[in-house]
């Protein structure tokens, strides 16, 4: 399962200003992939980021912590590729039939939705030799779309070529981490979450992609804040993460295809249950009927 959204002009300037690092640098904006596919109002988050960077950068680790970052790795591979090797899916590489072209990689780059070409960019940038290179206009021509035109033949070999490239490994673990992970973990902080929530925003936002629309993370988000409260707001942590899981099940029920909810069903809503907000050890959970453990 992957993302059904695609990136735009106020998704690029969440990133950038949220989660760019000093924010020293300038937002980069990247263009609307498609029409329709982006949100027209930049969320929330964006005119607090700056003031709320260095606090929550004092609170705990919490997911980003190396332990709980690779069991959050663990399990978002558990939904995406049924397995909890998430190291194993760097050559990975497919069209699910959902509507965004080849999906592969750690979190299901998708040709259709910018984040591969993000991530291909970045790499030929640093390596303009590798096998992805020659792909590039291609992918740009793609983007926003399911067409695998100018990709085949010989993009999913240059793809699982490029993979056996420690410099391609490191620059999936980079793009993820800008376009999802870093971002997830601050947001959720900044709405007192803790690791559970940190972790159940970074899954939604690999799955649903960062966007303003309703089947988006922030307007999943925007939904959940609708009828809960955040902790940081004076809420209650589980009442506010089961609106959320609710809004988040509902946009993938309304998907046509990959409709299968059991990563928040069997999973996240077991842990939420539990009362495991810590997402302590042992953890036992299913997804697509299969059950995993991390003990």
């Amino acid at each position: 399962m992957t993302r059904l959204v695609l990136f735009g002009a106020p998704i690029a300037i969440v990133v950038s200003i949220l989660f760019s690092g000093d924010g020293s640098e300038p937002p980069t904006v990247v263009p609307a992939a498609g029409s329709g596919k982006t949100g027209s109002t930049e969320p929330e988050p964006v005119g607090q980021a700056d003031e709320q960077a260095e606090e929550t950068d004092a609170l705990p680790p919490g997911l980003a912590a190396p332990a709980m970052k690779e069991i959050a790795s663990r399990l978002v591979a558990s939904a995406e590729a049924s397995t909890l090797d998430w190291r194993s899916q760097y050559g990975a590489i497919e069209d699910v039939g959902d509507g965004t072209g080849y999906t592969a990689g750690i979190v299901g780059f998708c040709s259709g939705t910018n984040d591969m070409l993000q991530l291909v960019e970045a790499y030929t940038e640093q390596h303009p030799g590798n096998p992805l290179a020659p792909f590039l206009p291609a992918l740009r021509a793609v983007d926003g779309t399911d067409s695998h035109e100018g990709l085949d033949p010989g993009f999913t070999d240059a793809w699982r070529e490029a993979a056996e490239d420690p410099a391609f490994r490191k620059a999936q673990d980079a793009t993820r981490d800008r376009l999802y992970f870093e971002p997830a973990v601050r947001l959720a902080k900044t709405d007192g979450l803790g690791t559970l929530g940190q972790f159940i925003y970074y899954d939604a936002m690999v799955l649903h992609g960062p966007g303003v629309e309703a089947n988006g993370f922030y307007g999943i988000r925007d939904a959940a804040m609708g009828s809960a409260d955040t902790a940081a707001e004076g809420g209650d942590e589980t009442a506010y993460l089961n609106a959320f899981l609710d809004e988040s099940r509902s946009a993938i029920k309304a998907r046509k295809v990959q409709r299968d909810t059991t990563r928040i069903d069997t999973a996240q809503r077991v842990f939420l249950r539990e009362g495991n907000l810590a997402m302590r050890k042992p953890l036992v959970w299913q997804v697509y009927g299969e059950t995993f453990r991390i003990t």
